[in-house]
């Protein structure tokens, strides 16, 4: 699992990151499917916000100021949902990180992602 320096560290990395790129262009500031204009092997995984692989993590989203799962500027809290699902990813174009999960429903599961940034994350406790 990735603690929260690393985390912070590959955040703050991929924002000083100032290439134009494809995944950049996507403007996956918020979470949401991947988009077509992407391909799944542009990123490379390099660490997992999953603690326990044998333990169902908590479905709580944590959102202090009233932002919503598809706000642009809801926090990233490693501990809550669906942070506590995702894995680490690397365009291997140009080096941004992003957070990636798989959102299942009834009858579909969705890949979704997005961008890792720095001023959004958060420490939170459960």
């Amino acid at each position: 699992m990735t603690d929260f320096a690393q985390l912070k560290n590959m955040a703050e990395a991929s924002a000083a990151v100032a290439a134009s790129c494809p995944c950049d262009d996507a403007a996956l500031l918020a979470w949401q499917p991947l988009p077509p204009t992407l391909e799944l092997d542009q990123f490379e995984q390099v660490g997992s916000l999953v603690d326990d692989p044998y333990d169902e993590p908590t479905f709580a989203e944590y959102h202090p100021a009233g932002t919503r799962y598809e706000s642009a500027d809801a926090p990233i809290a490693p501990r809550y949902y669906p942070y506590n699902r995702c894995q680490l990813a690397r365009c291997v174009k140009c080096g941004r990180h992003y957070l990636r999960y798989t959102e299942g429903g009834g009858y579909f599961s969705e890949f979704r992602i997005r961008a890792l940034r720095p001023q959004l994350l958060v420490d939170a406790r459960l």
